[in-house]
């Protein structure tokens, strides 16, 4: 009987003492809960301070920027040069020496000072400047202006100067070009009718009529002789074409060729040249 009222009296009192317990734990979680999250707080903080570490470290590795001497040589993987055919690359290495090499990172550098001042070069249309940010370089594609017609003061001297088809009159220190370039000699001398004022229509027509020449004659021409401007004449491998004036009835004379070409190679004689200045055509011996 005793020990059934003992046993009473302590489940009473565990049964009172239980919202104790239970909130002494659920004190106990939360406290554990927040040692957690300030852990978690402090391993984040850690990664953030490690990784903006990690990014300044990289960012001030110096293949993130050009070398000082980068400007100094062609022979330097930092520099890549192409598409230039008239303009040598030591022309373009000048050009770019007339500034300082960029400090700063290559993906902050602003590469339109150097690709004005390359465009100062005649012979250059247009630049395409490519940064590689790491390890820093600089790729230089130039477009170069496509010479037309080249000038010569006579046929047995190098050209002087070219022409190119927008106009632009570019000088000796570019000469002599590439045989890849299909152009027409001009001969002149300068002083009738000054090439160095000559635009792009007139540098043109000059072309127009060379290629209709050979258009319909099936031969190249070898030059066009405008030292007399009111007086021109064109040569290809069979005989001297005499033009006269250039004036707008010029093609409609060219187009008298294909028909006089053949009598001139049945001639036994030699052929001074064939005159189209008339509505006749005319074929002068070489007395």
């Amino acid at each position: 009987m005793t020990e059934n009222i003992e046993n009473s009296g302590n489940y009473v009192k565990r049964k009172r003492n239980k919202p104790l317990r239970d909130a002494q734990f659920k004190r106990q979680i939360r406290q554990s809960q927040r040692r957690i999250s300030q852990i978690k707080v402090f391993f984040k903080l850690c990664i953030i301070a490690f990784i903006t570490f990690l990014i300044f470290f990289i960012l001030k590795l110096p293949q993130w920027r050009l070398p000082s001497s980068t400007f100094n040589s062609l022979n330097n993987p930092h520099l890549y040069i192409n598409n230039n055919q008239i303009v040598p690359d030591t022309k373009i290495l000048s050009a770019l020496r007339r500034n300082q090499v960029p400090l700063q990172p290559i993906f902050l550098v602003n590469t339109e000072y150097l690709k004005e001042s390359i465009l100062k070069l005649e012979p250059i249309q247009d630049v395409y400047i490519r940064r590689f940010w790491f390890p820093a370089r600089l790729e230089i594609t130039v477009v170069e202006r496509t010479p037309i017609i080249t000038i010569s003061p006579n046929n047995e001297v190098q050209p002087i100067a070219f022409f190119s088809a927008d106009g632009k009159l570019i000088g000796k220190d570019y000469m002599p070009l590439d045989a890849m370039y299909d152009t027409v000699s001009v001969l002149t001398y300068g002083l009738e009718d000054d090439y160095r004022k000559w635009d792009a229509t007139k540098v043109n027509n000059l072309k127009k009529i060379a290629d209709l020449i050979k258009s319909e004659t099936g031969e190249k021409v070898e030059y066009i002789d405008y030292r007399n401007p009111k007086d021109v004449y064109v040569k290809i491998p069979t005989v001297n074409i005499r033009l006269g004036t250039l004036n707008s009835g010029i093609y409609d004379k060219i187009n008298r060729l294909p028909s006089l070409i053949p009598q001139v190679k049945m001639i036994n004689k030699k052929v001074k040249y064939v005159d189209l200045r008339w509505d006749s055509n005319y074929i002068k011996l070489d007395e």
